[in-house]
């Protein structure tokens, strides 16, 4: 099992822990309601460290990545980021990822816990005589998320930056611990994210830092758990659970996020224009809201009467609405706002409603 940087400074904290894609990470600290209210109210901090992280450089990166994933990143200049996905020849959504253009290189970010899923994709195109090198950064980079109204403040006094005027993606730089980190906007919560991006080697100095500079507002360390709620009432999918080789990006609502209709060829891209051109997109990611406490797992059926019309990918308990909350992909003539439907759950049927995403909006 591969542990963080911050494994002790995690048991130091109470920790309880689980297995993410070969990591062991924290799940909660003892009270996970806290957590989540930490990061509603004001600032919170995560270790995401297990995350898949590529750095692509090489005078070849961008027209290579351009060559291969959804998005386009042509137009990017060091400090701005995109979304993008990396699909198959059928459209189907192998990895979810953000990368950050740098001078002299690409940031790559798993978003979600899919492991070394990008790196192998990646790797597998990156043919001889291509002038760009690939670097497995998993282990060898850190990743922390500060979140809530007050992360910013945070940041600031933590690290001397201000990244109050950040838009989603866009990232400033700078020094800690004696090595470059990259400060992001990123989008984890529904609140203000920023995530901390740097060697491994820094990562304490890192954590501690903020840690001090949050004191004042109560910092949390915030495990999967908290995460996951305040994830899926932001209306988040994320690699792996929602967005897999089930999906095509169309169907998940990244339309103008993760996929570009006019950028050229790519693997899948023709799948995906076909889709735009007659809108014939079969299913579409929903929210849904549990009658009962039940939560059901991923994979679980959705039924309108006795007729099978999709499946759950993720359901948590949401603190902020002390329901079961769900994300699900239903038949698109089952996905309108208020339709009644059911979930099979260990041979139980649940009532659910369908919900406009996001669950919750900043106010």
């Amino acid at each position: 099992m591969k542990h963080s940087r911050l494994h002790q400074q995690h048991i130091q904290l109470g920790a309880m822990f689980e297995e993410i894609t070969g990591w062991e990470m924290p799940v909660h600290y003892g009270d996970m309601a806290a957590e989540h209210r930490a990061v509603r109210e004001t600032v919170g901090i995560a270790d995401l460290s297990h995350r898949g992280k590529l750095r692509i450089t090489g005078e070849d990166r961008v027209k290579w990545l351009q060559s291969i994933i959804s998005n386009d990143i042509l137009p990017l200049q060091p400090g701005q980021g995109r979304y993008s996905s990396f699909l198959t020849h059928k459209g189907k959504m192998l990895t979810y990822f953000r990368l950050y253009i740098q001078s002299d290189a690409v940031m790559v970010e798993d978003v979600g816990e899919i492991g070394e899923a990008t790196f192998q994709a990646f790797r597998k195109f990156l043919l001889y005589g291509t002038k760009a090198r690939m670097e497995n950064c998993a282990e060898t980079w850190g990743l922390l998320l500060v979140s809530g109204p007050k992360a910013a403040q945070v940041i600031q006094s933590a690290f001397g930056v201000d990244v109050t005027d950040l838009k989603p993606v866009d990232f400033v730089t700078a020094q800690i611990g004696g090595q470059p980190a990259l400060m992001v906007r990123t989008e984890e919560t529904g609140d203000v994210d920023i995530e901390v991006l740097l060697p491994a080697e820094s990562l304490l100095t890192a954590w501690t830092s903020a840690l001090q500079a949050g004191a004042r507002f109560g910092i949390r360390a915030i495990g999967t758990q908290a995460r996951e709620a305040l994830r899926m009432e932001a209306g988040l999918p994320k690699a792996g659970l929602d967005l897999n080789e089930e999906i095509v990006p169309p169907e998940a609502n990244l339309e103008g996020k993760a996929f570009s209709l006019n950028k050229g060829c790519y693997p899948g891209q023709e799948v995906v224009a076909r889709m735009d051109t007659y809108g014939n997109v079969r299913r579409k990611l929903v929210g849904l809201v549990l009658a009962d406490p039940v939560i059901p797992p991923h994979g679980a059926k959705l039924f309108s009467g006795d007729r099978e019309v999709g499946w759950i990918s993720s359901a948590v308990r949401s603190p902020q609405f002390n329901k079961t909350i769900a994300f699900g992909f239903p038949l698109r003539d089952f996905s309108t706002a208020g339709t009644e439907l059911a979930v099979e759950c260990s041979g139980s049927r649940h009532q659910a409603t369908i919900h406009a995403l996001p669950f919750y909006t900043r106010p």
